[in-house]
């Protein structure tokens, strides 16, 4: 992220405007996670996490170069493809099948461990932090999280997450750290919304070539797709890809990174009151627990981070 940025005219944007922006990276990031699940419970996971991102990168990209900004040169296309590989094969790619296996607020709550997977990479990779008491009992506050969600020997109520599913996650969270970390040695474009698009529309063809691969085409009938999931895939598309990306990079240039990086706590939240209120999944004493573990190492780490500003990767692609 970069640091924000007055407005030239001199005047701070709106309160009415911020407010809408950060609704947008709340709910509709947080809300995502449910819509992932309609879709995949009824459409190959791969194939429907390319269509989503194929035709979202699409219209990106096309806006981005019908303004008339430069696309990325011939090395700036080789990071773009192992950016798209790390994010949406590794990260999104995991995500989406491993909801087919695990509900969507839970899913939300083990992908929020990305802050600790970075910080830790940043440590042994970058050597740009160091490991305080602060930073390794978030960690490990962090680690007890994910086993309380887990754990089948826990008499904490109502069934452990799958772990096939939650090592999916964990996965995903790892790739999207490494590629986060990466990010910030990469030549890439100088335009975010020109990186951005580039990734998305990459990371959906390479996820539509690993579906061709996993066979998700044999036996898929689109006429048998319900029109909620046609629905959920055009919510992932519009708000989730293009208007939560345009809300994102507006506060980038408005708030500090900071404030705009709340999110990162904010959407697990949303995530399992929606999977609960709207998705019908469970909310035991076991999600709660594990929930507020993660969320503590989140906050811990985060506001740990922004006490030592630190060079900014690219753009990170939308929820």
């Amino acid at each position: 992220m970069q640091a924000a940025r007055q407005t030239t005219s001199g005047a701070g944007p709106s309160t009415g405007m911020t407010l809408l922006a950060f609704a947008m990276i709340y709910f509709v990031w947080g809300s995502t996670f449910l819509a992932i699940r309609i879709g995949v419970l009824q459409v190959p996971p791969l194939l429907f996490a390319a269509m989503r991102f194929f035709v979202a990168g699409l219209l990106l990209y096309g806006w981005v170069m019908a303004r008339g900004e430069r696309g990325p040169d011939r090395r700036q296309w080789l990071s773009v493809f192992l950016l798209a590989s790390l994010i949406f094969v590794g990260d999104y790619g995991c995500l989406f099948w491993a909801e087919q296996r695990v509900p969507s607020g839970v899913a939300a709550v083990l992908l929020a461990t990305i802050p600790a997977f970075i910080a830790l990479f940043e440590i042994v990779l970058l050597r740009t932090q160091r490991l305080t008491f602060r930073l390794t009992g978030a960690l490990l506050v962090g680690l007890c999280g994910v086993g309380v969600l887990v754990s089948r020997s826990l008499r904490l109520g109502g069934a452990p997450v799958d772990r096939a599913g939650a090592v999916a996650i964990i996965a995903g969270a790892i790739s999207w750290s490494v590629a986060s970390v990466l990010m910030r040695k990469l030549p890439l474009p100088t335009s975010k919304s020109v990186s951005s698009g580039a990734q998305m529309l990459l990371g959906g063809v390479l996820l539509a070539l690993v579906a061709c691969v996993h066979g998700e085409l044999r036996g898929f009938h689109p006429a048998a797709v319900t029109l909620e999931a046609w629905i959920a895939l055009a919510y992932l598309i519009v708000f989730g890809s293009i208007i939560g990306f345009t809300a994102y990079m507006w506060l980038i240039h408005h708030q500090s990174p900071t404030k705009v990086g709340t999110y990162a706590y904010v959407n697990p939240v949303v995530a399992v009151l929606l999977g609960y209120f709207a998705g019908g999944e469970p909310l035991g004493a076991r999600t709660v627990a594990g929930a507020l573990c993660v969320l503590a190492s989140v906050v811990l780490i985060t506001t740990a981070r922004a006490a030592q500003p630190k060079p900014a990767a690219e753009v990170e692609v939308t929820e």
